[in-house]
């Protein structure tokens, strides 16, 4: 089946924010491989004052090049379906996630700098995952089913297994897309309901000619 005209715009309108920031990332980390000049100081330090701006700045940031490239395709999918299918809260949902997220890392991180992508990345997932089924709207549980298929191995990474992986910033984000799934249950896409024909009961199977009555 071929996408109409006004779904192709939509996707296109649902990509142009995703891409705009997965370009700033790029340009970033480019900026440092040309420089030689590392970033990784603006990331999160818990409980210092110091690692404050890192609550902004830390998405932005990302290790090395192989960081940066597994956090790329996640980060461009998940962020084009949250601004696909919840357009009319996605930029609010993507913002809470990212600065809240943040701020509980800065909190309840281990003493080191936690940077990178995966904190939306995590927060997208759970909220995309957790909405479909809050709603009960079929298309959206159907993209929660597709996110866990896609992106369901990432649960292990909200462990403590490698200790160079900021595991906090992956279980916060999780939790932060399932808080904000309930809050905001009652906005966006609703549970579509059945359309039911109000005259069902004159559907011409059920009609009979006068006089006529059932044979066994």
């Amino acid at each position: 089946m071929t996408p109409s005209k006004e779904e192709k715009q939509k996707f296109y309108r649902a990509l142009y924010l995703p891409v705009i920031l997965l370009i700033a990332i790029w340009g970033i980390k480019g900026f440092e491989l040309l420089t030689q000049i590392s970033l990784a100081e603006w990331g999160i330090f818990p409980l210092k004052a110091f690692g404050l701006p890192g609550i902004l700045f830390s998405p932005l940031l990302h290790a090395d090049i192989n960081h940066l490239i597994n956090n790329s395709v996640p980060l461009l999918v998940l962020n084009t379906a949250l601004f696909y299918f919840y357009r009319p809260i996605a930029f609010k949902i993507l913002i809470l996630i990212w600065l809240t997220t943040g701020l509980c890392v800065w909190f309840g991180g281990r003493e080191a700098y936690h940077i990178g992508a995966s904190s939306i990345i995590y927060g997208d997932a759970s909220f995309l995952f957790f909405s479909g089924v809050i709603r009960r709207n079929i298309k959206l549980m159907a993209i929660s089913l597709l996110t866990i298929f896609l992106y369901g191995g990432m649960v292990w990474g909200i462990f403590p297994i490698l200790p160079e992986i900021s595991w906090e910033s992956h279980l916060f984000g999780g939790l932060t897309g399932l808080f904000f799934a309930f809050v905001y249950a009652s906005e966006g896409p609703q549970k579509e309901e059945p359309d039911w024909d109000e005259d069902s009961d004159d559907d011409p199977y059920w009609e009979q000619p006068e006089n006529e009555t059932n044979k066994p």
